[in-house]
């Protein structure tokens, strides 16, 4: 090989690794703005039509599923086959279906009914922090000085949105507060609860198959059905809604995951979950400038609390909760 063919192969190798880093600096940027659109979907359904969260959880759930479905099928048929063909994959699928996506989706919808994108998105961010505590407890180690201080941020955040610094009063609703926890929960359940499926299977198959389960037993539970808007004459604007659910479907959800997933094979998860976390500043933001939703100064001072665990967190390296 010649010395000019060599200094062609070095240049090439020196591209092929920065192009991949900026489409996955971009992909993760995608994946956060159409979460935190997505996000202010929702909240324009619940104000201004009156949409019952558990239908939208449900109505979201399937149409995502189904959308994702399809390209799992034109591009990883073969781990959706060996997958469902695997009992004990089958078992762990349930449980992350069911405990995870769909009881994170539908916390989530609750939080934003009660309150908004915003406040909703930047509670949801505690979930991180529930997971490093659950590590300690299965470690059975005390916490280390970035996990604690992590931990007081959350306290510290969620008391500044919770009473605006003031002990002796409420800022927001005890629903918007539960819900809001109840979704950081939920973000940890959905983040241990598929244990390896997603290294063995692909996240893709996973997340198309969770999406389907979870909203086909939300639906069956609650009787979801019942709780349909009327459409049409005399009743909600069907172009309306339209719009606003394919926002929720297809850019929160279809899109946002897929870009958000690709982004992981690009750069990395503490990479791309790092970047991916500019969802609050777009929920926020959507949340002001087209909601019209009004924030206290406050109020920042607690997201800024909130996010500041993500960075505290980055390159996290704990002990896993569980193993196979």
């Amino acid at each position: 090989m010649d010395a000019h063919m060599r200094i062609r192969i070095r240049e090439i190798r020196g591209v092929v690794p920065m192009s991949r880093n900026a489409r996955g600096v971009a992909l993760a940027l995608i994946g956060g703005i159409g979460w935190g659109f997505s996000g202010a979907c929702a909240q324009f359904l619940f104000s201004a039509y009156g949409l019952n969260a558990v239908w939208l959880t449900v109505v979201r759930m399937l149409c995502a599923g189904v959308l994702l479905l399809v390209v799992v099928l034109a591009t990883k048929r073969e781990q959706l086959v060996r997958m469902v063909k695997t009992p004990k994959a089958v078992g762990r699928l349930l449980v992350f279906a069911v405990f995870g996506l769909m009881l994170c989706q539908f916390t989530y919808l609750e939080a934003i009914q009660y309150s908004n994108a915003g406040t909703a998105t930047v509670l949801e961010y505690i979930g991180p922090v529930l997971i490093v505590a659950a590590t300690c407890l299965s470690c059975h180690r005390l916490p280390r000085a970035k996990e604690i201080a992590a931990m007081l941020c959350v306290v510290v955040g969620t008391f500044l949105l919770a009473t605006h610094g003031n002990p002796g009063t409420l800022a927001l609703s005890p629903q918007a507060l539960f819900w809001g926890l109840a979704a950081a929960v939920t973000v940890a359940i959905y983040t241990i609860a598929p244990g390896s499926l997603m290294k063995t299977y692909g996240s893709l198959p996973v997340v198309a198959c969770g999406m389907l389960i979870g909203g086909a037993v939300l639906g069956i539970a609650t009787q979801a059905w019942a709780a349909a808007p009327t459409f049409g004459e005399g009743g909600l604007d069907t172009v309306g809604v339209a719009v606003l659910l394919a926002g929720l479907v297809l850019v929160g959800t279809a899109i946002g995951f897929s870009a958000y997933l690709q982004a992981v094979a690009d750069i990395g998860a503490a990479k791309a979950s790092l970047i991916a976390s500019v969802e609050t500043v777009s929920a926020t933001a959507f949340a002001v400038l087209w909601l019209g939703t009004s924030f206290e100064p406050v109020d920042f001072v607690g997201f800024v609390f909130i996010m500041a665990t993500v960075f505290l967190l980055a390159n996290y390296k704990g002990e896993p909760v569980e193993s196979e």
